[in-house]
């Protein structure tokens, strides 16, 4: 079983401001790839902290580690200058992370999103990775995803917007997963109802549950009430991101039908 870490990066989660929803996706797409996710840390946005996370994480013999933050164009976004000094290493312009960020950055410009295309300095900045490292694509932002290989460790830097992150390790990092855990892919999807009890909601899912054995389907409880609103999660992995999505989309299908027979209406 591969054991997992991840470190999550920001001064704004540690002062509640943010909630960490990176480290719960990110534990479902290991739990569903039969991995093991033995420990989180939240540090702040400087150097030595992040640095110290990484080494522990190194020191413990983590085959995967996932970093989530700090991989912007800020001063505060410090990821990758901790991950090179704690594996002492030189942080310097990676071309193909280079070219990624060029092109991304005429994109938003030719859609009217940013104001010009120029590489300026913060631009250039989430080009700078750790000697040895690759780029990921990322298919919803400016920032590259990153891999670094440590000895038998792979550091993986993620954005620390979720969307972001999401769209990453679904689409580019889906070959490195693979490679690292042997198995398919994760996918999950969610869908929200109107029902103010979810006792009532029960005899639906328990239906679509046997249904569909290889699907988890968990209703997200909350209060009692006429304008109560229950968010389904249904999520599976399989051999392939295609059949994972393929098996979501079947058991979201019978949920549907299901929810309409006991009178309870998507929302």
């Amino acid at each position: 079983m591969v054991t997992v870490e991840i470190v999550t990066i920001g001064n704004e989660i540690l002062l509640g401001l943010v909630p960490d929803t990176n480290s719960n996706y990110l534990c479902r797409v290991v739990r569903g790839m039969a991995g093991r996710v033995r420990h989180i840390s939240v540090v702040r946005d400087e150097i030595e902290a992040i640095g110290a996370s990484i080494k522990a994480s190194l020191e413990q013999g983590a085959e995967l580690i996932f970093t989530c933050g700090g991989l912007g164009p800020t001063d505060d976004d410090v990821t990758l200058a901790a991950i090179a000094a704690a594996t002492n290493r030189k942080l310097s312009i990676n071309e193909e992370a280079r070219t990624f960020v060029e092109r991304r950055y005429r994109e938003l410009a030719a859609r009217g999103h940013v104001a010009s295309a120029e590489i300026t300095e913060p631009r250039l900045k989430m080009a700078r990775l750790p000697e040895g490292a690759r780029p990921v694509e990322n298919p919803a932002g400016a920032a590259p995803g990153v891999v670094l290989e440590v000895n038998n460790t792979r550091i993986v830097s993620l954005p620390g917007v979720p969307a972001e992150l999401k769209a990453i390790v679904e689409g580019p990092l889906q070959s490195l997963l693979a490679e690292v855990f042997g198995r398919g892919s994760y996918r999950e999807q969610e869908i929200t109802v109107e029902c103010g009890d979810e006792s009532v909601l029960a005899p639906a899912l328990r239906e679509v549950a046997r249904l569909h054995p290889d699907v988890y389907i968990k209703s997200r409880a909350s209060q009692f009430g006429p304008q109560v609103r229950f968010r389904i999660l249904v999520s599976s992995s399989a051999s392939s991101a295609e059949e994972a999505g393929r098996m979501i989309d079947v058991a979201i299908s019978d949920l549907t039908r299901a929810l309409v027979a006991a009178g309870i209406r998507d929302s």
